[in-house]
């Protein structure tokens, strides 16, 4: 195992280690010395393609990565959240005699257990392929985990936890610690996804949760055939969900579909608590009559009640159109930081919940919020808690998909529907009355004991006993930097004195070392006033890109706006543009020695 480390922590670091110099160069222009330098978005973008590149390269395990990856746009800009968005499992098949033999490992040989197997993979993923066969003359699809996954895993994560130390160095101290705590999510997630017993037991679950749903089909798992390293289940055919031509000539209603997709969606993350996470092209299908099918469930996830519960709060306040409940619910899911400007975000909001309903925006309107950010605010505060990570993923990838089937699709009204026709609303108004009443409470009690505790203060005024204290915050270092240019100023102004008195007056190599210090001195004020604060966006927004996207367009403006996170769980307005062309087959070529690299597109769907 170890010797298997050493070689890919080596195969590792010769993809990764020109992308890692390019960075250090733009940290440090010259690697020793010289200031950074600003990379702009294009540069970005084709860093980002080469890295997907390298991730395809390295194969299963730094795939599963990158998918990881794309659902953390707190850690990642924009653009590399929008490549690995597009990133699937293109993997050829392991051989069928390898899997032939992880299958009479399990559950015994083939022609015994099975009445009929196709050997050609119908599908083959990074951790599994899915084979088509019949089990007491039902049709099954069988998905077998690849031979030999398990060892390549252990040691790409054990290559990526000696690699941490190492990246660390290459990135601000804020990501550090995410990107910890992100290994451990990583780890965590592929083991499950390897373990086909938890996969059967999430399917069976949800399952369940919409067995009385004839619009909505989850295949049943055949429990006889299927353990850890085997899953069979019941083949359910179906036309691919972004096959929109089939889907038009099949009669198909698109919209209605999208309707179901999304309202199911939000059963699954606000009713049940347990969702399918990974709703791309290929792990959809749309059956003749209209139902809606769901495979693979490897990757899922669930959601604890007080995140439910601010969902809902967030989808309410979406819904009166109250920028600060909306503000508000996101300080409390921990997606946006206390110490944001209200008043910016609060735009911002209104321009994202026009983008989702679908309503175009007017250009300059978008420049002066770019503006109002890069004036007020160092960092994005958007930001992405562990817990939503996966839910956020859903929101994104399940809006692409919407917006393919009908790019006028209004999120807002489905999911202000939804929660109106399960009862949410009224929930909420009653909430809502019985903290009014709790306020009204409170505020007696302490009408009540206010009156001593100010009849004390001004005891205390009138004895000269009333003292305030101030504490300056400064979290920015404003006033360090101030110190340090006045400082500056004054050896500045003795240096000059200095010199222009050794001039007159001493010897003429005095008098340049006394230039030189000045000079010096010079410099470091100049580059105190030099330093760039401010984020750099490029205004462009999803819900028109997609429309454009054919002839060229661009991200989306949240993403543009600072690339630290989504705005919201479910409503379309995502940090992540998401894709929408499933099946389009194409190539990224880097060029390792300058990392200029040819802008590709990889498909867009995942295993």
């Amino acid at each position: 195992m170890n010797v298997r480390a050493y070689w890919r922590f080596f195969v590792v670091v010769r993809q990764f280690l020109p992308l890692l110099l390019a960075y250090a160069r733009d940290r440090r222009r010259f690697l020793l010395f010289g200031g950074s330098r600003r990379v702009t978005p294009e540069v970005r973008h084709r860093r980002a393609v080469a890295l997907l590149d390298s991730l395809l390269t390295l194969g299963p395990t730094f795939i599963k990565l990158g998918q990881l990856l794309s659902t953390r746009p707190d850690i990642l800009p924009p653009e590399y959240v929008d490549e690995f968005s597009k990133l699937q499992d293109r993997v050829p098949p392991a051989d069928w005699a390898e899997a032939r033999e992880v299958i009479a490992a399990e559950l015994g040989a083939v022609d015994d257990r099975f009445d009929n197997f196709d050997t050609e993979a119908i599908s083959g993923a990074s951790l599994g392929q899915v084979y088509y066969a019949e089990v007491d003359g039902d049709p099954v699809a069988v998905k077998v985990r690849r031979p030999g996954i398990e060892a390549l895993v252990e040691a790409d994560l054990r290559v990526i936890r000696w690699s941490l130390p190492i990246l660390i160095r290459f990135v601000d101290e804020a990501r550090s610690f995410s990107l910890e705590t992100l290994a451990d999510e990583f780890a965590k997630t592929i083991r499950e996804e390897m373990d086909y017993r938890r996969e059967a037991r999430m399917l069976e679950e949800i399952r369940g949760n919409f067995a009385d749903r004839s619009d909505v089909r989850i295949p049943a798992v055949i429990e006889t055939h299927s353990t850890g390293r085997v899953l069979t289940m019941e083949y359910v055919p179906g036309t691919k969900i972004n096959d929109l031509d089939a889907l038009d000539e099949l009669g198909i209603d698109r919209t209605e579909v999208a309707t179901t997709l999304q309202r199911v969606y939000l059963q699954m993350i606000i009713g049940d608590g347990i969702f399918h996470a990974d709703p791309h092209p290929g792990n959809l299908a749309v059956q003749d009559d209209g139902t809606l099918v769901f495979y693979d469930f490897g990757m899922s996830g669930r959601v604890d009640p007080f995140v439910q519960e601010k969902i809902i709060d967030f989808y309410a306040a979406v819904a009166d159109q109250d920028i600060d409940a909306i503000l508000d619910a996101l300080v409390e899911m921990g997606t946006l930081s206390p110490e944001a400007d209200r008043q910016v975000m609060g735009e911002v909001m209104e321009l994202a919940i026009a983008d989702a309903r679908g309503e175009d925006i007017e250009q300059y309107r978008v420049q002066q919020i770019v503006q109002q950010v890069e004036d007020t605010i160092y960092e994005f505060p958007l930001r992405l808690p562990a817990n939503l990570a996966l839910v956020l993923r859903v929101a994104t990838v399940v809006e692409g998909v919407c917006v393919t089937l009908d790019p006028e699709f209004d999120f807002i009204a489905v999911a202000t529907g939804f929660l109106r026709d399960q009862g949410y609303f009224e929930e909420g108004v009653r909430q809502f009355v019985e903290e009014r009443v709790d306020e009204v409470q409170q505020a007696a009690r302490s009408a009540v004991r206010a009156p001593p505790k100010l009849e004390r203060a001004l005891d205390r005024i009138d004895r000269e006993d009333f003292h305030v204290r101030a504490d300056i915050e400064d979290s920015d270092d404003h006033l360090e930097v101030l110190a340090k240019r006045v400082v500056y100023g004054m050896v500045l102004a003795a240096t000059l004195v200095s010199t222009a008195l050794l001039y007159a007056f001493a010897t003429l190599e005095a008098t340049a070392v006394a230039g030189v210090v000045a000079l010096a001195v010079v410099v470091r004020l100049y580059v105190s006033f030099r330093k760039e604060r401010g984020i750099r966006a490029q205004p462009q927004f999803t819900r028109q890109a997609m429309r454009e996207r054919q002839e060229g367009g661009g991200g989306s403006l949240v993403d543009n706006l600072g690339g630290q996170g989504g705005a919201g769980p479910g409503t379309g307005i995502s940090g992540v543009q998401p894709a929408t062309e499933a099946d389009g087959d194409a190539t990224a070529d880097a060029d390792v020695e300058s990392i200029e690299v040819e802008s590709g597109s990889p498909d867009d769907s995942k295993e």
